[in-house]
C-alpha cells in the first residue's frame, strides 16, 4: 500500500517511503466507521450523560446538549477527522505538520490518552468483577446476608446517611474493600488484580495487529451493545413507575435553562463524550483511503453517539422511574451520583426485576463492550504516535510491532495497579478529575488555536477539496473561525471559575493529593510550551524569523532532517521538498525565512 498520495506532500513520496513503512489502511471503510463509533460511544454515555440530565432538570439538558452537537460536537469533529485523513500521521506529527508552534498539543493528547488509558482499564475491570457475580442465585448484592454487610445494610432502596443498600455494600466492601481516604493504602485486592491482567489480555487482542484486528473486532464491540440496550429498555418500560422517569427525562423543567452551567455541562458532554483532543479519532482517521467521505463519517459518527446517549436515558431513567415506584418517592428526590450510576444504583434495580441474573449479565457485557471499544482506541493513540516517530529504533529493538503494542500494554498495566488497591477508588477519581475535566479543556482550546485560526479555516477547506473534490459549506467555515473559538473559550472560563478540588462522595482529598492531582494534570499541558519551545529553538534565522516559521506549516518537516548539499557541502533546508499549493505556505515566502 501506499502513504496516500497528494500533492501536497511535505514531503516526496520516496523520501517518505524511505523512512516510513507503507501506512496500512482500513480493510473496508465500514470498519473505521464502526470503529469511531466504538470510540466515541463509551460508559460516558450510559452514566453521566444519565447523570447530568438528571442533575440539570431532565428534558430541559436536551435543548443545549442538542445544540451544541449540531455547533461544536459535528464541526470540531469534521476538523480533526480532516486533519488526520490528510497528514496520514497521528496527532503529534499531525498537530507538528499544520502548526510547529503548537506541536505539544499533538503530544500533550498522546499524554492524556495515555494516562486516560491506564485508569480506564479499571472499569472494564469492575464490569468483568460484576459480569463474574451475575452468575449467582441470588445475585450477590440483593440482600444484606452476606459477610461483607455492615449492621447498617438495608435490603430496601434508601436515601438515609446512617444506613446503605445491599448494592452499595457490595461495591464498596466486597470488591473495592474500600479504605477512609487516600492516607490509607490498604492491600492490593488479588482478584481485581487477576482480573485487570485479564482485561489489558483482552484489549491487547484486540488490537496488536493494528487496524486489520480492530476492525474485525468492531463488528462485534460497536454493534452488541445496541442489541442489550433495546433489550433492556423493552423491560424496563413495561415495569410500575417507568412512565414517571420517563417523563422526568423528556419534560423540560425550562427554568433549569437560565443557568449557566447546565449549557456548559452540555457543551462538556458532547465534547468529552465525542473525544475531540483526546487524539483517538484523528489517528484512527490517519488510516483512511485519502479520498474517504469525512463528512459522511463525521455526520454519522456523531449523530450516532449523541442518539445513544438519548436511547440509554430512556434505559435509565425509566430504572430510575421503577425504583421511585419502589421507594414511593418523586424521581427528583432519588440519590443519583455519577459513577455509582452504573455499579451501584442500576445493579440494585435490577435486583428487584424478574430474571434479575439474565439482566445483570446482559448488561455488563454491555459496558465490557463499550469500554473495549474507548480503551483500545486510547492505546491506539500511543502506538499510532510512537510509531510514527520512531518506527525505526522501535523495530530495531522490538523486532516485530506486536511486541511493541505488548510492551505498551504492559507498562500501562503497571500503571494501573495502584487502582485495584484497597485506596483504588480515591486514586481512580483523582486522576479521572484531574485528566478528564482540567487537562482536557486546556488542550482542545489549543487544538482549535492551532488548526482554525493558525492553520486557516483557507487551508483546511482546501485540503477537503483536494481529498474529495468539494469545499466544506459556509455553516462549516464559520463554526471553525468564530463559533467553536468562542464556545471553547466560554467553556474553559467557566470550567476555571467553577472548580472545584477533587472529591469522592463527602470525601474531599487532603493537599497534598490535590497537588498529585495537578502534577497529573501537568504531565500532559506540560507538553504545550515545551514543544512550543523546542519549536523556536530548532527553527533557523533569528527570533523574528523563527516566530513567523513557527506557525507556518510543515516549516519543521522543511528542517528535520530533509536537507540537500548545496555548493561547498554545507547541509541547507530542502525548500523544493515543500509544495506551493494553495493549502500551503508559499515556497518562495519560506526559502526568504531559511
Amino acid at each position: 500500500m501506499e502513504l496516500g498520495s497528494r500533492p501536497a506532500a511535505a514531503m516526496s513520496k520516496k523520501e517518505a517511503t524511505d523512512q516510513q513503512p507503507s501506512r496500512p489502511t482500513w480493510s473496508r471503510q465500514i470498519e473505521f466507521t464502526l470503529a469511531g463509533i466504538g470510540c466515541a460511544v463509551g460508559l460516558g454515555n450510559v452514566w453521566r450523560f444519565p447523570y447530568l440530565c438528571y442533575r440539570s432538570g431532565g428534558g430541559a439538558f436536551l435543548v443545549p446538549y442538542l445544540l451544541m452537537l449540531v455547533v461544536l460536537g459535528i464541526p470540531l469533529l469534521y476538523m480533526e477527522l480532516t486533519v488526520g485523513q490528510y497528514t496520514r500521521r497521528g496527532p503529534v506529527h499531525a498537530l507538528a505538520t499544520v502548526c510547529p508552534l503548537l506541536k505539544g498539543v499533538g503530544i500533550a493528547s498522546v499524554a492524556i490518552s495515555f494516562i486516560m488509558c491506564t485508569y480506564y482499564n479499571i472499569v472494564i475491570t469492575w464490569a468483568l468483577y460484576y459480569l463474574f457475580n451475575s452468575f449467582q442465585a441470588p445475585l450477590p448484592w440483593q440482600s444484606c446476608n452476606n459477610t461483607w454487610n455492615t449492621p447498617n445494610c438495608t435490603d430496601h432502596a434508601t436515601n438515609s446517611s446512617y444506613s446503605s443498600t445491599a448494592s452499595q455494600e457490595f461495591f464498596k466492601h466486597k470488591m473495592l474493600g474500600q479504605t477512609s481516604g487516600v492516607e490509607e493504602t490498604g492491600i492490593l485486592r488479588w482478584e481485581l488484580f487477576l482480573i485487570l491482567i485479564l482485561a489489558w489480555i483482552l484489549i491487547y487482542l484486540c488490537i496488536f495487529k493494528g487496524v486489520k484486528s480492530t476492525g474485525k473486532v468492531v463488528y462485534f464491540t460497536a454493534l452488541f451493545p445496541y442489541i442489550i440496550l433495546i433489550a433492556l429498555l423493552i423491560n424496563n418500560v413495561q415495569l410500575p413507575g417507568a412512565s414517571d422517569g420517563i417523563s422526568f427525562f423528556i419534560v423540560p423543567e425550562w427554568d433549569k435553562l437560565r443557568s449557566v452551567e447546565v449549557w456548559v455541562n452540555a457543551a462538556a458532554q458532547i465534547f468529552n463524550s465525542i473525544g475531540i483532543g483526546f487524539g483517538s479519532l484523528l489517528a484512527m482517521s490517519s488510516y483512511n483511503s485519502f479520498n474517504n467521505n469525512v463528512l459522511k463519517d463525521t455526520l454519522f459518527i456523531s449523530i450516532t453517539n449523541s442518539l445513544t446517549s438519548i436511547l440509554a436515558g430512556f434505559v435509565i431513567f425509566s430504572a430510575f422511574g421503577y425504583m421511585s415506584y419502589l421507594q414511593g418517592i418523586p424521581v427528583s428526590q432519588l440519590a443519583v451520583d455519577g459513577p455509582g450510576l452504573v455499579y451501584v444504583v442500576y445493579p440494585q434495580a435490577f435486583a428487584n426485576m424478574p430474571v434479575s441474573q439474565v439482566w445483570a449479565v446482559l448488561f455488563f457485557f454491555m459496558l465490557l463492550c463499550l469500554g473495549l471499544d474507548s480503551e483500545f482506541a486510547m492505546v491506539e493513540v500511543m502506538v499510532t504516535s510512537l510509531m510514527d516517530e520512531f518506527y525505526q529504533q522501535l523495530i530495531r529493538i522490538f523486532k516485530r510491532k506486536e511486541l511493541f503494542i505488548l510492551a505498551v500494554c504492559g507498562v500501562a498495566f503497571l500503571f494501573g495497579i495502584p487502582c485495584v488497591m484497597q485506596v483504588g477508588i480515591y486514586v481512580f477519581q483523582l486522576m479521572d478529575h484531574y485528566t478528564a475535566i482540567v487537562s482536557i479543556m486546556f488542550l482542545a482550546f489549543f487544538e482549535i488555536i492551532a488548526i482554525c485560526w493558525s492553520y486557516g479555516v483557507k487551508r483546511l477547506s482546501s485540503n477537503m477539496e483536494e481529498m474529495t473534490g468539494q469545499k466544506p459549506n459556509i455553516f462549516f467555515r464559520l463554526c471553525w473561525l468564530v463559533v467553536d473559538p468562542v464556545l471553547i473559550t466560554v467553556i474553559l472560563i467557566f470550567s476555571i471559575i467553577q472548580f472545584r478540588p477533587a472529591r469522592y462522595g463527602d470525601y474531599v482529598f487532603p493537599p497534598w493529593a490535590q497537588g498529585v492531582g495537578w502534577v497529573i494534570a501537568l504531565a500532559s499541558i506540560i507538553w504545550i510550551p515545551l514543544g512550543a519551545i523546542h519549536t523556536l529553538w530548532v527553527l533557523p534565522g533569528s527570533l523574528t524569523k523563527k516566530l513567523k516559521l513557527s506557525i507556518t506549516p510543515y516549516a519543521l518537516n522543511a528542517t528535520k532532517g530533509l536537507y540537500k548539499e548545496r555548493g561547498g557541502g554545507a547541509g541547507e533546508p530542502d525548500i523544493s521538498i515543500i509544495s506551493s499549493s494553495s493549502s500551503l505556505p508559499d515556497k518562495k515566502s519560506i526559502e526568504t525565512y531559511f
